[in-house]
Parts: C-alpha cells; structure tokens; sequence
C-alpha cells in the first residue's frame, strides 16, 4: 500500500473514473486506462483514494476489472443520476404505465442475454439477444400469467399484490409488436419499437455491443459491464420476481418453454469484430 498520496496520485484516480464515465471506452483501446485499472489493484492506497474521489462527486466505484473497465454507478440525488425523466425522452415513453413496460423490457433483456446464474458469474459469457426474441419473450411472459390468471379463477380486475405490474403485463399484451401512423412512419409506441429504443440506450451506455447480421436484424452482445450491473440489479426484488415466475428459461436449452432461436453463439475471439464498449 501506498504510504504518500500525492496530487499525482489524485490526478490518476480522477482519470481512471473519468474513464469509467466513459461507458464505451476499454481498457485494451487505450494504454492509460490499462495502467490505472492495473494500479488500482496494486496499490491498496490509490483503490481508496479513487473511491473517496469517486464518492465526493456522488459516484460509486463497483468494480474495477481489465475486461469491463472502471464500472461507477451513481448515487440517488447525484448530477451523475440518469433519472426516469431522462430516460423517458430518449425512450419517448408516455405516463407510468410506460415506465413500467420498459422496466419489463429491460428486464427481460437482463434475463435473455444471462439467462442463467452460472452465465451471469461467468466473465466470458457473450450472451445475444435480438429485439424480436425480446418482444417473443414478453409476449410469452404474458401469455403465461394470463394463462395462471384463467386457471386460478381471479377476475382481470381483482386486486392484486402488484397492481401496476399486472396492468403492465396487460398493456404490453394489448400492444402491437408493429404498427406504422397515418404516414406510413412507425409508430413510436409499437412493442418493437419501444424494445428498439431500449436496446439502443443499453448499447449507448456500453452495456451491449450491437453486431451486424446478415439476416439484417440487429444482433445485441451482452458485455462484462453489463454483467457486473446485473449483478447489482440481481439483488433487487423485481429481478428475483421475474426469475420466480418460471417462464424465461434457459434460451440455449432447445427444449426451453420459448423456443425461440439466436444465431449461433460466438466464441469471444469471434465477437472481437464487433468491438470494445
């Protein structure tokens, strides 16, 4: 451990977080950056004193790794915060029970590209996911709880434990995966488009890298940051909620309820091409 700091050392935890908000910047695209996530494990003296930089301006230092980078979340009140409003005029979503559709949608995109916990543990793990298998998925989803909703006997209007939830789950159900305005644009609150917008903002954010695909739809790669925020979001009730319900399972079992297909999976050399976040 470092016994001196100096204002040196300042200066290189204050780059090394300013590489992390750099969500698409990589360690491996830039020999400074490598350098300070080296150190940072080094030196037990410089890994504090990035955290208490980091803390002064209300950021929090997740995790620090050669293959995700410096990963900072943000804390509540932080002018660091992405907060739902800002959320909402990249997604264009209307009113609270938008905000809920699009927290389904992320979530299901968190559950389709690690799909199983040894995925998520796993660093190397280059999981796909495509905005029509997520809108398959959903769909699925909803099917499924209807389907408990006829067979328990419980009216479409009982009250339920999670009210909002349930009418998310009905609203996403009544959406059409695509729809076009009068002039012929497509429309903005089409499931599909909704997912698209979604999958954007996480590419944005360096939590996915998005691939080219012959077949021409948008492939989307899961990436080491990625994992290291679910890892956070696994924590939290509604993750754990989607897990329970028993309806997104493994999507590389071909007998999985959903049965829905990705290309081949890649090998990490292979997805090289589509670069570094």
């Amino acid at each position: 451990m470092t016994d001196t700091l100096t204002v040196s050392d300042a200066e290189g935890a204050a780059q090394l977080i300013a590489f992390g908000m750099r969500p698409r910047q990589h360690p491996s695209q830039d020999a400074g950056y490598e350098t300070l996530v080296r150190r940072y494990h080094q030196d037990d003296g410089f890994q504090l004193l990035t955290a208490r930089i980091a803390a002064g301006l209300g950021l929090r230092v997740v995790k620090v790794t050669s293959a995700a980078g410096a990963v900072l979340a943000a804390a509540e009140g932080s002018v660091f915060e992405t907060r739902m409003e800002d959320y909402a005029r990249f997604s264009r979503h209307r009113g609270d029970g938008e905000k809920v559709m699009h927290g389904i949608i992320h979530l299901a995109v968190a559950t389709l590209v690690f799909p199983r916990p040894a995925d998520l543990a796993d660093d190397g793990h280059l999981g796909r996911v495509t905005a029509t298998v997520v809108d398959q998925t959903v769909r699925e989803i909803c099917r499924k709880l209807k389907l408990r909703a006829d067979e328990s006997g419980r009216d479409e209007d009982a009250p339920s434990e999670t009210p909002e939830l349930e009418r998310a789950w009905r609203a996403y159900a009544r959406r059409p995966p695509t729809a076009t305005t009068k002039d012929d644009r497509a429309a903005p609150n089409s499931t599909s488009a909704m997912i698209s917008r979604a999958l954007r903002f996480l590419t944005d954010q360096g939590l996915l890298v998005a691939l080219e695909d012959p077949d021409g739809e948008t492939i989307y790669r899961g990436t080491p940051r990625y994992a290291v925020q679910i890892r956070e979001l696994a924590s939290t009730a509604a993750f754990a909620e989607l897990l329970s319900m028993g309806v997104v399972p493994p999507i590389t079992d071909p007998g999985g309820t959903l049965r829905v297909t990705l290309p081949p999976a890649r090998t990490a050399e292979q997805s090289e091409g589509g670069g570094h976040v």
